[in-house]
């Protein structure tokens, strides 16, 4: 059914002309749904290359914009902080993995509440303070749910007391599929679930309803859909395993050659600037031994993508029956690029049984084909090499196959004329809030539940849209765990973690295969200045946990 009828005054391409409303004018405003995918390579989707099947999201960009230059903060939690707060995760302390985002940054959910918005979140929370119990023994208990410690995280870092008014998912980062550790319905821990549990299907279902509940309200509602696929461990159902069944047994290099050709041929990269990267592994298909158990990995992967993809299906279709989907603003990302790791044992948040005690295999301990409960398969670095063409390296690493994400915006009310585009402009994580202050002319506040906040860092992506910017940023800032990279311009300088900088013309070198420090040492001294600058700034914000 219809709920609102939209009054939205069109400036050139898209744009309302947000400072003639008031806030007050729900009803004239967009919905907005962020969905965020976990681990996805960046070209892992159909309309980035990818062959996997994902006709719902390629639908979406062949129905709006598909960015090639678009960037995350290289890891889960890091990008999880700036996407809901508009700030480098250092700002708002998450600096690294597993604590609790600070009191001095109002997220998109309470800013959006505060004017008007119904909020929900699904999925994968990740921005709480995670510890270990003290005695290991009972932290194994406790992750594959034979003990009871009730609290997972302290309770005033939960999503539903940062602005959501509903949240179904998990607080920890790494979960069974088939049975998730930290799974809450806002503050209750969800102690059961069916026996045909899946995690992605239950953040659909759990989306739709938020999608129901809200399209019967006259405002406007934004909704978080924070996939947990398709992360490690690679759990995914049978029949979807199905379809992908034979489709990696050339292997890895085959492989990152065929999506080279996808990413040219969609006219994601252009060939003359955007040469083919080297996989970094150095691993090569005709060498490997355990060819038949490795290709079962990339087929599990495949079908958690496509599960996601189905579910995203579903969720467009609900919006068309409620009405809302003309003018609900979609976009989609990944929070880092594909995954490297491989090996961890059972530990910190990772189970050694499941909740009948079976034990679950890890690919340390014996080999087993991946996708089911009892297994804990990770993809490692010569597929997610692959998944991450064109570029370098991958998940947590600051060059380009770590931060670089596929990213799509779908509105047809607010994007007309814009269907089927590329843009090639450079933008940021940190840039989505600000980009969401304009649309729904809404105002970042100085205070938000009696903490005084810092200003946002990012900008408004609608120049960029519109064609009167080719970045939102002229400087852009990574530092992951001393992995590290500076954007000026078309100038970017990247080192890994303990590593030397490396200096690269992206213009020229999109794909970072023509290093220039050697030769232009002055301009890294430069730059590296540049980066020592910014660290100190960012890191000078105090973060109120």
């Amino acid at each position: 059914m219809m709920k609102k009828l939209f009054s939205i005054l069109f400036i050139s391409i898209f744009i309302v002309d947000c400072s003639k409303q008031k806030n007050n004018e729900s009803k004239n405003r967009p919905n907005i749904i962020v969905i965020m995918a976990d681990d996805l390579g960046y070209s892992d989707l159909g309309c980035y290359g990818g062959e996997i099947e994902t006709p719902n999201l390629d639908t979406l960009a062949n129905g709006g914009i598909r960015f090639t230059q678009f960037y995350n903060a290289a890891r889960c939690c890091p990008t999880r902080a700036s996407l809901l707060t508009g700030k480098y995760p250092h700002q708002v302390g998450l600096d690294k993995n597993g604590q609790s985002l600070s009191r001095n940054a109002a997220t998109i959910a309470e800013v959006l509440k505060e004017n008007g918005y119904r909020t929900g979140m699904t999925g994968k929370w990740h921005l709480s303070e995670t510890k270990e119990l003290k005695n290991p023994k009972e932290q194994l208990l406790w992750l594959s749910h034979r003990k009871d410690d009730n609290v997972f995280a302290p309770l005033k870092s939960y999503p539903s007391n940062r602005g959501f008014e509903q949240h179904w998912g998990v607080i920890w980062g790494v979960i069974n599929f088939f049975d998730p550790f930290s799974l809450v319905h806002n503050e209750k821990e969800i102690k059961n679930v069916p026996d045909d549990f899946y995690m992605t299907d239950f953040i659909t279902d759990k989306s739709i309803d938020l999608i129901d509940e809200f399209s019967k309200d006259q405002n406007p509602f934004f909704l978080y859909v924070a996939h947990t696929a398709p992360h490690w461990p690679l759990h995914a159902l049978p029949e979807d395993i199905l379809k992908y069944k034979g489709v990696y047994d050339e292997g890895w290099n085959k492989l990152r050659e065929n999506r080279y050709k996808g990413l040219i041929e969609k006219g994601i990269i252009k060939p003359e600037t955007a040469p083919l990267a080297k996989n970094e592994s150095g691993k090569l298909w005709a060498e490997n031994k355990e060819k038949a158990w490795e290709s079962k990995h990339m087929e599990a992967h495949a079908a958690m993508v496509d599960r996601m993809d189905q579910g995203i299906g579903r969720l467009i279709d609900k919006l068309k029956k409620t009405g809302e989907y003309k003018n609900t603003l979609i976009l989609f990302l990944a929070d880092n690029g594909a995954s490297s790791e491989r090996g961890y044992p059972p530990g910190f948040d990772r189970p050694g049984h499941n909740r009948n005690g079976e034990e679950i295999i890890y690919p340390n301990q014996k080999y087993n084909r991946p996708g089911g409960e009892l297994t804990w398969g990770y993809l490692g670095d010569a597929w997610a090499g692959a998944l991450n063409a064109p570029f370098r390296y991958w998940k947590r690493e600051s060059f380009e196959g770590g931060i670089c994400s596929p990213f799509i915006m779908h509105w047809p009310e607010g994007l007309r004329g814009k269907e089927n585009t590329i843009n090639y402009g450079v933008s940021h994580v940190i840039d989505i809030l600000p980009t969401f202050l304009e649309i729904t002319a809404t105002s970042y506040p100085d205070t938000i539940n009696g903490f005084k906040t810092t200003p946002i860092e990012g900008r408004s992506m609608l120049p960029l849209i519109k064609g009167e910017a080719k970045s939102t940023n002229d400087t852009l800032f990574w530092e992951h765990e001393t992995g590290k990279a500076l954007r000026v311009g078309d100038w970017k300088i990247s080192a890994l973690i303990g590593g030397e900088w490396e200096l690269f013309n992206l213009a020229k070198d999109r794909t970072e295969t023509n290093n220039l420090a050697a030769i232009m040492a002055e301009k890294v001294e430069e730059m590296e200045a540049v980066w020592l600058q910014e660290y100190k700034r960012i890191f000078k914000v105090t973060n109120n946990n």
